[in-house]
């Protein structure tokens, strides 16, 4: 049985407990993961922390906040025992970037707000990785990022170099264009052209979200958050006519969905616009 590390910084008792973990005492498990091993943990811990986030329980958030920074310890112990770098090489490149790319904070250069700052940031990070092997401007963007959140990342990309529309009034129509062609593709009833109209038409709507200055993933989840909601409603008031929902009729359900949205509405959600489209 190993002893706990005693280490009096925390940074360097968590480093000493992860090492302790790895070590030929340590953890079978622990012992066993490797960084492609890790990969799913990785982003169920980002995701958690984002649900911490959503909550606004302060304990929860530092306690995934720490499930996450546990994930970056992993990660560094396993290069430190290749001899690749540490821990402490991972906070001092990351303290020597930012930096770096806030000249405007602890250097004599001065912006004009977030958005010139934004430009800035940019322009720096495509010096220090002008010898990278990048071909495009859309380089550097992750193809394991969920969709939604690729996409707009991408779309944010192309309108930094101007391919992008003069205003959101261009977006609109090319949604309404890639609409049409979706249900043109869907009704002629070949799957792989449908679905690549249907790829063309969620593009075009994350970039009328971006144009609108929403998030669609974050727009997604809570519409997700928002269906599980009312199914739950239809499900206990079918349940306490004494059916379930399989047994029950369309339009009692659509009958307790209603309830569920009338409710929410009396709650102060807000109401839809007329002549937008049905939740």
């Amino acid at each position: 049985m190993l002893k706990p590390p005693r280490q009096k910084h925390p940074f360097d008792r968590l480093a000493a407990v992860m090492a302790a973990l790895r070590s030929p005492r340590g953890c079978p498990w622990d012992r066993r993961q490797t960084h492609k091993s890790l990969k799913p943990y990785l982003i169920e811990e980002a995701y958690e922390v984002i649900e911490a986030i959503d909550s606004g329980d302060p304990d929860l958030l530092m306690e995934e906040l720490g499930d996450l920074m546990f994930q970056a310890f992993f990660h560094a112990q396993l290069a430190a025992e290749r001899g690749r770098f540490d821990i402490h090489g991972v906070t001092r490149a990351l303290a020597d970037k930012m930096v770096r790319r806030h000249p405007h904070v602890f250097g004599s250069e001065q912006v004009r707000g977030a958005g010139d700052q934004v430009l800035r940031w940019e322009a720096i990070k495509r010096q220090e990785k002008k010898n990278l092997a990048r071909k495009s401007a859309l380089d550097g963007v992750p193809k394991a990022m969920p969709a939604l959140l690729r996409a707009r990342r991408l779309l944010s990309k192309a309108g930094k170099v101007n391919f992008q529309w003069n205003g959101k009034a261009g977006a609109w129509a090319k949604l309404r264009e890639e609409l049409g062609e979706f249900r043109q593709a869907a009704a002629a009833g070949g799957r792989a052209h449908a679905e690549e109209e249907l790829g063309d038409l969620l593009l075009a709507l994350v970039n009328v979200a971006r144009f609108e200055g929403l998030d669609p993933e974050h727009a997604l989840h809570r519409g997700c958050a928002k269906l599980y909601r009312r199914f739950r409603h239809v499900e206990e008031g079918v349940k306490s006519r004494g059916l379930r929902v399989e047994e029950a009729g369309l339009a009692q359900l659509l009958a307790l969905w209603n309830q569920a949205k009338s409710r929410e509405r009396k709650k102060g959600a807000p109401r839809k616009r007329s002549g937008h489209q049905k939740s």
